[in-house]
C-alpha cells in the first residue's frame, strides 16, 4: 500500500485535508499530515488549527508513494511559494508517482507546467492558472499520474479515488459503503 503524504499550509481547505486523510486511514492507509512550516499547528481557512503528524522537512518524502496537495486560500498561495512542495512534486511527477491536487490547487500543478495536454479539474477561479490543462467540470479527473479534484463539494469522491489508488477498489467500495456515501 503506497504511504501518503499530505501537506498542509496555513490557510489550507480542511475538508479538503482532513476527508481524505479520514478516508484513506480507514483504508489501512499510512498518511502523513505533513506541515510545511516549522509549526506542527497548522491553521485552515476557516479557524480549524490541525496538528500535523511531522514537519514535511525532517521527513524522507522518496518513501511516500501518493502526495497530495489540499486547496484554499491562501493555503493553496503559500503551498506554491514553498520551494520543498515544488521540488517534491516535481520529484513525484519525474518518477511517475502519484500526485494528487483538490480545488485551487490543481494550479500548482499548472504553475509548474504539469498539466501540460492533461486532462484536469479545479475551482473555477483556478483555471486559468491550470497551464495547459485540457480542463473539465468533472468532480474529479485522473490522468496519468495526477488526480485533480473539483473543490470542496467533491472532497469525497476525491478521496474514494485516493483511495482506490493506494488500497484498491474492494476497499474503495468498503468505505464507500461504510460512509454510506450514494453515489
Amino acid at each position: 500500500m503506497e504511504k501518503t503524504c499530505v501537506f498542509l499550509a496555513d490557510g489550507f481547505e480542511e475538508g479538503e485535508a482532513l476527508i481524505p486523510v479520514d478516508l484513506l486511514r480507514r483504508a489501512g492507509a499510512h498518511v502523513t499530515m505533513a506541515s510545511i512550516s516549522s509549526s506542527l499547528a497548522v491553521q485552515g481557512s476557516h479557524g480549524i488549527t490541525v496538528q500535523a503528524d511531522a514537519l514535511a522537512s525532517s521527513l524522507s518524502l522518496d518513501e511516500f508513494g501518493l502526495l497530495v496537495l489540499p486547496g484554499g486560500m491562501p493555503g493553496t498561495l503559500n503551498l506554491l511559494k514553498s520551494e520543498l512542495v515544488k521540488q517534491t512534486v516535481l520529484q513525484f511527477a519525474q518518477k511517475e508517482k502519484w500526485v494528487a491536487a483538490i480545488c485551487a490547487a490543481p494550479s500548482i500543478l499548472g504553475e509548474l507546467g504539469l498539466l501540460q495536454g492533461r486532462k484536469a479539474t479545479c475551482y473555477p477561479t483556478a483555471e486559468e492558472k491550470c497551464t495547459g490543462a485540457l480542463l473539465t467540470r468533472e468532480e474529479v479527473c485522473t490522468d496519468g499520474h495526477f488526480i485533480t479534484g473539483r473543490g470542496l463539494g467533491a472532497a469525497i469522491p476525491f478521496a474514494l479515488t485516493l483511495v482506490n489508488v493506494v488500497a484498491g477498489p474492494a476497499d474503495r467500495q468498503r468505505i464507500k459503503d461504510a460512509i454510506v456515501y450514494p453515489y
